[in-house]
Parts: structure tokens; C-alpha cells; sequence
């Protein structure tokens, strides 16, 4: 059996709950400490820094659901690690404002915890849907699951936000507490008994995790995809930290317009997410290499507009960064769907730790994209004007998109959407 609607619609439930319990770290708690403790914002940078870099383990869970064969016990005792270290960092916060190391040793436990949960949640999730979506519904599953995780992120922020005025530690860590129990029963009422309905009983080939690792990574299509994924979400997040200071520093944007900027970004994300749903899966327009390569290239392009603007002084940032959004929204539901159809070929039942690869690469990506656009924007300000300096970088970043475009008509199948790739490896030497 594969996954119907509903099911899919209630794994989105999880993938709302991930996005509704980090939005807690990465945007309450990181705003508590830099303005009620009056921290330096490198504190929350580094903390958010060792949650991705925590999650270079997620082979090891993705294997581990393969070879353990209960996806669905790592999906619920993720997010319980995860709740438990949000609700763990917002002590922290508290614990902070009296006892400043205790609190900071609080904190790093608690943000190891969060990329552990987020790790072994998050990957066995993926495998799930990977294993059990039918291959025309690829590109709707992942429109839907990533819908509702940043339908997840925005409730929460906008009603944690709401709640917590006036703030008060007793609050902070009662409405963390409502929202971090909350994930953990959602979840686990989401979840509960699909696996045994859509998974048939099979023998995991058993290996230590180091050789199934070398197994997957042997196959030239996960090591090439592998590659894909890292350049394309390196890329993608480079833009992140950069793009606010750009729109206040070139344009003129007070930190209100700047806000706005962002959210109307993230408004595209979600029209392009929605537009590749519909026409891949409802429509049947085009395949998922289609789409990806689209987004790549439709990304590169605006980027190339955004840095433009600068240099020629017109103020039409807004439009243009909305077009940003569209595409890395097509790009980015494209290449989950492509990632759910790979996950599948080669070696049988190692759907997992193919997931866990990729979601490794996804957020060493994350943290290294992030930080190399920031600190490449700082040196080219020591020698050149703002606009220059930031156009460089936003140049740099769409250049990579357009090798994710051609890494992509490599190791994605050109057959109509969410079919199973058959991709063709890219040449490395030595092979």
C-alpha cells in the first residue's frame, strides 16, 4: 500500500510541529537573549550553529531506522528530544539572566539535544514518505509537508509572540512548555499506525553504520545528488543574513520595511512551493528535473536583478525579491520530491540512510552558506562601497545556483514528475 492523502496530510502534521518547535529557538529565545539580556548576538548565532552542526549525524538515524525497521519510533522520540531541549534552552534564558554560565551550560545542552531530535525526527520522516509515497504524488507530498511547516513556523512565532507580552520567565516557560508538549502528542497521534498499513515486514540487510554508509556513498547517483544539495542549499542560504542589511544599507529600508521584505519573501517561497504542487502532481506539467533546473536558473536570475538594482540605484527591491522567493520555492519543493524518488534506488532499505546524507549536507549547507555570505560581504566592505560588495556576493551566490542547475540535468530523470529517477552519474575521476 502506499500513502493516501490523508496520511500524507497527517505526516505534514510532524513537519509542522518540527517547524513550530525550532521557530521557538531560532527566533524567541534568540531575540530574548539579545535584547532582554542584552547579549551579543554572536551568543544565539553560535548556539543556532551547533544545532546544524549537531545534525551531520543524521546518517546514523536514517540508518537506524533502516536497520531497526520503526521509522515510527524515531519520528516520536525525536521530537520528544527536541521538546525536551526547547523547553531546556528557554530554561537556559532563564537561568541566564541570574547565572550567567550555568545558564550558557544549559543552553548548549539544550541546543545539542534540539539538533539531535531535529536529526532523528526529521530523517525517519523523509524515509517514510520516501518509502511509501506513490511516485506521482512525490511533488505534493513535499508541497504539502513543506506548506504546513511553515504554516508551523508562522502560528508560532505570531502567537507565541502575542502570548508572551508583557514577558516574564513564568510565561516564557509556560507557553514553551504548552507548545513543546503539544508537538510531542500531536506527533504522536499523527503518526501512530500509519507505518503498519504502508510498510510491509522486510529483512534490513544488517551492516555496521560506517559500512552502510560506504555502501550508499559508493552508489554515484547519492554522492552525486549529495553534492547537488550541498552547493544548491549553500546557495540558497547565503542570501539569508545578507539580505536585510542590504535593503538598509543600499536602500534606505528602515528596520520595519526591512521585516516586511523578509515576510514578503517568504510569501514567494510559498506561491512558488504551491505553484510546482499543483503543476507537477495536479496538472502533470513538466518533470521534477524540469523543476528543479527551473528554480535554479528562475533564482540565479533574480539574484542577478537584486544586485543590479543596487548598482543602478532603482528602487524596485521588493518585486524583485519576491521573484527570489518564487523560484527558491519551486527549486526547493522540486528537489525534495527528487530527493524522495532517489532515496529509493540502489541498495534496498536504505532509504534512511540516504535521507540522513542529504539532510547532512542540507544543514552543514545551511550554517556554512549563512555564515560564508556574511563574512564575505564584511571583507569586501574593507575595500569597496556597500553595493558593490553586497552585488559580488549576490552574483557569487547565483553562480552556484547555475552549477546546481547543470549538477541537476545530470543526476535527475527527465520523466514526468515523481517517477523514480534513473540519473546518469557525473564522471569523477578515477572511477
Amino acid at each position: 500500500m502506499k500513502l493516501s492523502w490523508l496520511q500524507i496530510v497527517r505526516l505534514g502534521l510532524v513537519q509542522m510541529c518540527l517547524g513550530a518547535v525550532v521557530v521557538l529557538t531560532t527566533s524567541t529565545l534568540n531575540r530574548l537573549m539579545v535584547v532582554e539580556l542584552a547579549l551579543p548576538a554572536v551568543l544565539p548565532g553560535l548556539l543556532v550553529a551547533l544545532h546544524y552542526g549537531i545534525q551531520i549525524t543524521r546518517p546514523n538515524w536514517g540508518f537506524r531506522s533502516d536497520t531497526k525497521g520503526n521509522r515510527t519510533a524515531f519520528i516520536i522520540g525525536g521530537m520528544a528530544t527536541l521538546s525536551a531541549g526547547a523547553f531546556l534552552a528557554a530554561g537556559g534564558v532563564v537561568v541566564m539572566a541570574t547565572q550567567a554560565m550555568v545558564g550558557l551550560a544549559m543552553s548548549i545542552a539544550a541546543y545539542a539535544l534540539i539538533g539531535v531530535g531535529v536529526g532523528a525526527s526529521g530523517t525517519s520522516l523523509l524515509a517514510l514518505l520516501a518509502t511509501a509515497t506513490e511516485d506521482r504524488r512525490r511533488a505534493a507530498a513535499a508541497t504539502i509537508t513543506w506548506l504546513m511547516m511553515i504554516f508551523g513556523i508562522a502560528v508560532t512565532a505570531g502567537t507565541v509572540g502575542h502570548f508572551l507580552a508583557p514577558y516574564s520567565p513564568q510565561l516564557l516557560l509556560e507557553i514553551v512548555g504548552i507548545v513543546t508538549g503539544g508537538a510531542v502528542v500531536l506527533t504522536t497521534l499523527a503518526v501512530w499506525g500509519i507505518e503498519r498499513r504502508v510498510i510491509a515486514e522486510r529483512e534490513a540487510e544488517s551492516a555496521p553504520f560506517m559500512e552502510g554508509l560506504a555502501q550508499i556513498w559508493a552508489e554515484p547517483k547519492s554522492r552525486n545528488f549529495t553534492l547537488f544539495i550541498f552547493l544548491s542549499m549553500t546557495a540558497y542560504f547565503m542570501q539569508e543574513l545578507i539580505l536585510e542589511p542590504y535593503a538598509g544599507l543600499v536602500f534606505g529600508f528602515d528596520v520595519g520595511q526591512s521585516t516586511q521584505l523578509s515576510g514578503a519573501q517568504n510569501g514567494g517561497v510559498f506561491l512558488g512551493m504551491l505553484a510546482v504542487g499543483i503543476a507537477a502532481t495536479g496538472l502533470r506539467l513538466g518533470s521534477l528535473r524540469h523543476w528543479v533546473m527551473a528554480g535554479c536558473i528562475g533564482s540565479a536570475a533574480s539574484l542577478a536583478v537584486v544586485a543590479g538594482l543596487g548598482q543602478a540605484g532603482i528602487g524596485m527591491l521588493v518585486p524583485a525579491v519576491v521573484t527570489l522567493g518564487f523560484f527558491n520555492g519551486m527549486f526547493a519543493v522540486a528537489a525534495i520530491g527528487s530527493m524522495m524518488a532517489l532515496a529509493a534506488e540502489g541498495r534496498g532499505a536504505r532509504e534512511g540512510t540516504r535521507m540522513g546524507l542529504w539532510g547532512a549536507a542540507q544543514a552543514l549547507a545551511a550554517g556554512f552558506g549563512g555564515l560564508l555570505g556574511a563574512a564575505v560581504v564584511d571583507l569586501l566592505r574593507l575595500s569597496m562601497q556597500a553595493n558593490s560588495a553586497f552585488g559580488l556576493v549576490f552574483l557569487a551566490e547565483a553562480g552556484l545556483f547555475l552549477i546546481s542547475a547543470l549538477i541537476a540535468a545530470r543526476v535527475i530523470d527527465h520523466r514526468s514528475a515523481g517517477r523514480a529517477p534513473a540519473s546518469k552519474p557525473i564522471a569523477v575521476p578515477g572511477e
